[in-house]
């Protein structure tokens, strides 16, 4: 995905290429909405009769609503929140897989997303093959992709089973040959939905170094996880989404502070009730 990539078809002033800490994600009064429909529906083709009978109430739920953010090139953010809160539809947003119902998002460079582990691989393919079944959906040649593949099976340490078909590998093992295509393209953005809650420690140690080299060379890393030890240590800032809006954005120990203190309460509240 290149430059100056705008989710709707608006009309912006050209940018130069940004420079360490200007922004290279700007999302400005950012919502998603969904339809669902208000009664249970059980199938699929419940669900049709229904809509062709016009006998179904469709309701409004937003996944994300009046988001404004600012990510700047060259910084390493964690991205926090229960699960439901909006954390993966925002990184959607930014991997320009889905586009807002109101808003503008626009992102200045090339993106890499790991959203979820295995997409882009089939189950029935080798490992040797996903590698080059994921860098075509990526956009590269077949003869880059054999540049590369070396690099990958190194650093996902899968020589010994680089030939088994996918449905045979663990999810660890899935989760490091998922990491190493997506970070071998030296991207300019780097989305990681907890890729680093799967996997042995010394791979996780391993991702640690390549994220940092990623973001000394300028790259921005958006992080997703649960784990608030992992914030900590590798993201300066922090940004906690809450009910599909961001509740607070600042510094690492202080929204993590802020966060951990609202669950506590909230689970107070329950065992009280």
């Amino acid at each position: 995905m290149n430059s100056h990539i705008v989710s709707e078809p608006k009309v912006i002033e050209e940018r130069h290429f940004p420079s360490i800490n200007e922004p290279v994600i700007i999302m400005e009064q950012v919502g998603v909405r969904y339809q669902i429909a208000s009664e249970k529906i059980f199938t699929f083709k419940e669900y049709l009769i229904r809509r062709f009978q016009g006998n179904i109430t469709l309701g409004e739920f937003w996944a994300l609503s009046e988001v404004n953010l600012n990510i700047l090139k060259g910084e390493m953010i964690g991205l926090i929140g229960v699960n439901g809160a909006g954390k993966s539809t925002l990184l959607k947003l930014i991997a320009q897989v889905m586009r807002p119902s109101r808003g503008r998002v626009v992102v200045i460079g090339k993106v890499a997303p790991l959203l979820e582990f295995g997409a882009g691989f089939h189950p029935d393919l080798t490992g040797r093959e996903n590698i080059f079944l994921n860098g075509a959906l990526l956009g590269f040649t077949n003869d880059e992709m054999q540049e590369k593949f070396d690099r990958i099976v190194d650093f996902a340490e899968l020589w010994e089973f680089i030939d088994v078909p996918l449905r045979n590998f663990s999810s660890g093992m899935v989760a490091r040959l998922g990491f190493a295509v997506a970070t071998d393209i030296e991207p300019d953005i780097l989305l990681l939905d907890e890729v680093l809650s799967v996997g042995d420690e010394a791979f996780q140690r391993k991702s640690f170094s390549r994220m940092e080299e990623f973001r000394e060379l300028g790259a921005t890393i958006i992080l997703v996880s649960h784990n608030m030890d992992t914030i900590l240590e590798m993201c300066p800032r922090a940004v906690w989404l809450d009910h599909g809006q961001i509740k607070m954005i600042g510094s690492s120990p202080e929204v993590i502070d802020a966060y951990r203190e609202d669950q506590e309460s909230s689970d107070g509240a329950a065992d009280e009730a």
